[in-house]
């Protein structure tokens, strides 16, 4: 019985006269979906699409606090003429809110909007930059989400799952189709604005290999700690470091084989391979003025702000990374939602047209996936506390908020899906989270349906069991 206590799983299959080989080959045959990467490979080697891609690669926008599409993209001339008036019983019967009471009034709406461009898109004025590119804008007003509460929908939105543990949408893109550059990461996360509520849940691997989580990449200094070199070590020196720590953790691979133990080894052989790449990648010296001014870039090299990292993200995927996630906090005005929508639509207007109209002219937006939304919208009526300091503001809707996607084969210069005259309900063309998860991984040449990963005994997949394709808005 001790002998039995001492020995891993591995080791007893190894000896049993089973084998783990053939354990593996049965599973093939059963129809299992696990990837197993040779003992030579890397995790991030490109894999076949189960049809053609339409997308290469994915930058998503993703504003955490979640934007009034009420004040930017979705306008109720309606709730002018009812501000200040509650909303209709009829509208809120059976709703839940995280702060406000069901029959608090109406708000009308902050700003002004008009209509742009051959398409028509209608914008409100606090977004002129993306004005200029809204011919090449798919805005959906229709999305709608199972969560009320910050953090469980923002992990909702990148996990397909509320409770955190499960496989960030970039995660499943590295797993399942890998990535075009093998010197920097697959999945590469860059932040700005603030915290963010559902935190590094959003970008893990969860039950998949570690090495597929996503990289958050620092704002200033090395992108990544400790890729420098100290002083006195040099190159040949960690090469040789490097050799003898994957040779030791080759045995201890072959002996246990923990899966993790691999992903150490590449995860030494990236950094290696970082320390030349990252500095030129974060070294916009060699941008044009122009470009720069195009993104409203900050002075002096800064790396803090959206423009920056937006012009991060061209630099990223122009070098093979598959999936870049920019997270902007700060968009959560339970008061005041005018000047708080006012200030964080100056911080990304220019730097999301920028984007755009900087893919386009290096010809990379027709297979590059843009996309922008937040974890749900805000409520048509108003949100006031005197206990909480609140005004003026607007509470969390998981029934209705605006996303827009560009490029990627997305139709441009279309809006589609409604919501009512109040902006509370959609009443045309619905679309849930898992149906927007379902299109961005249809457009990269996956099937929803068919990503997936055994685990704990059961397959999981980013759409749950749910999920469909929204053909009308595919080019």
């Amino acid at each position: 019985m001790s002998f039995l206590h001492e020995q891993t799983r591995r080791q007893f299959f190894d000896t049993c006269g089973i084998g783990l080989g053939k354990i593996a080959l049965a599973s093939l045959f059963a129809g299992g979906t696990n990837r197993v990467f040779a003992s030579g490979g890397t995790p991030f080697e490109p894999q076949p699409t189960h049809f053609a891609p339409r997308a290469k690669r994915v930058i998503y926008l993703f504003m955490a606090g979640a934007p009034s599409q009420l004040e930017l993209f979705d306008y109720k001339p309606k709730l002018t003429e009812l501000s200040g008036k509650p909303i209709p019983p009829s509208v809120i019967a059976g709703q839940r809110y995280a702060f406000i009471q069901p029959d608090a009034a109406v708000l009308a709406p902050q700003f002004p909007f008009a209509k742009h461009g051959k398409s028509g898109a209608e914008l409100s004025d606090r977004l002129p930059h993306l004005a200029k590119v809204a011919d090449e804008l798919t805005i959906v007003k229709s999305v709608h989400t199972d969560q009320f509460n910050h953090s469980p929908a923002q992990i909702f939105v990148n996990t397909g799952s509320p409770i955190p543990g499960r496989p960030s949408m970039g995660s499943w893109l590295s797993y399942g189709i890998g990535s075009d550059s093998q010197d920097l990461p697959s999945f590469v996360v860059l932040r700005s604005g603030g915290t963010v509520s559902g935190g590094a849940a959003m970008w893990g691997s969860g039950f998949l290999p570690t090495s597929h989580a996503g990289v958050p990449f620092r704002a200033q200094g090395d992108p990544i700690l400790h890729i420098a070199n100290p002083k006195g070590y040099d190159d040949r020196a960690q090469r040789e470091s490097l050799d003898l720590i994957r040779k030791l953790n080759e045995r201890q691979l072959g002996r246990v084989g923990d899966p993790e133990i691999r992903t150490r080894i590449n995860a030494y052989e990236m950094a290696w391979r970082m320390q030349s790449a990252a500095p030129e990648l974060m070294d916009f010296s060699d941008e044009t003025e122009e470009t720069r001014e195009l993104y409203g870039c900050e002075p002096g090299n800064s790396k803090k702000s959206f423009a920056n990292n937006c012009l991060l993200a061209r630099r990223l995927v122009e070098r093979g990374v598959r999936f870049v996630q920019l997270y902007d906090g700060g968009w959560d005005h339970h008061s005041q939602v005018a000047g708080g929508v006012t200030a964080k639509a100056k911080d990304v207007d220019q730097g999301c047209a920028g984007l755009i109209m900087d893919l386009k002219q290096r010809g990379l937006l027709d297979d590059t996936l843009v996309i922008f939304g937040g974890e749900f919208g805000r409520t048509p009526m108003v949100e006031a506390s005197a206990a909480l300091g609140r005004s003026q503001g607007r509470d969390h809707h998981p029934q209705a908020f605006t996303m827009w996607f560009a490029g990627g084969g997305m139709k441009p210069g279309i809006t589609y899906g409604a919501t009512d005259e109040l902006g509370f309900n959609v009443v045309e063309n619905p679309v849930h989270v898992h149906d927007v998860q379902a299109t961005i991984l249809h457009q990269l040449g996956i099937n929803h349906e068919h990503l997936t990963f055994r685990f704990q005994g059961r397959d999981f997949r980013l759409t749950d069991v749910h999920g469909h394709v929204v053909k009308d808005i595919l080019a």
